[in-house]
């Protein structure tokens, strides 16, 4: 039979704090991994979002579009006053 050996306390106090910090540190990634995450989501709901808001900015450019050939078909072309709504018809 091996004969037993025993560590000493400074020994056993290296390796138990050789522990601490491995599970401090895994304990660390773990938070890390989760942050990432987080921040993954919300990247992909901000892309989400901006594609929903890009798709709104085509939609009223080509309204717009519509809205002015409606407009030049209807009085020709001009300058419109928005403020008080005149028109006037170029020359």
């Amino acid at each position: 039979m091996a004969k037993e050996i025993k560590f000493t306390k400074e020994e056993l106090e290296s390796i138990q704090n050789l522990q601490q910090k491995t599970n401090q540190l895994t304990a660390n990634f773990g938070q890390l991994h989760i942050v990432r995450l987080n921040l993954e989501q919300q990247l992909e709901q901000s892309d989400d979002e901006r594609y929903r808001l890009e798709e709104e900015l085509k939609s009223l450019k080509d309204e717009e579009v519509d809205l002015i050939k409606t407009i030049n078909e209807k009085y020709g072309a001009g300058t419109l006053d928005p403020t008080s709504g005149v028109f006037t018809p170029n020359q």
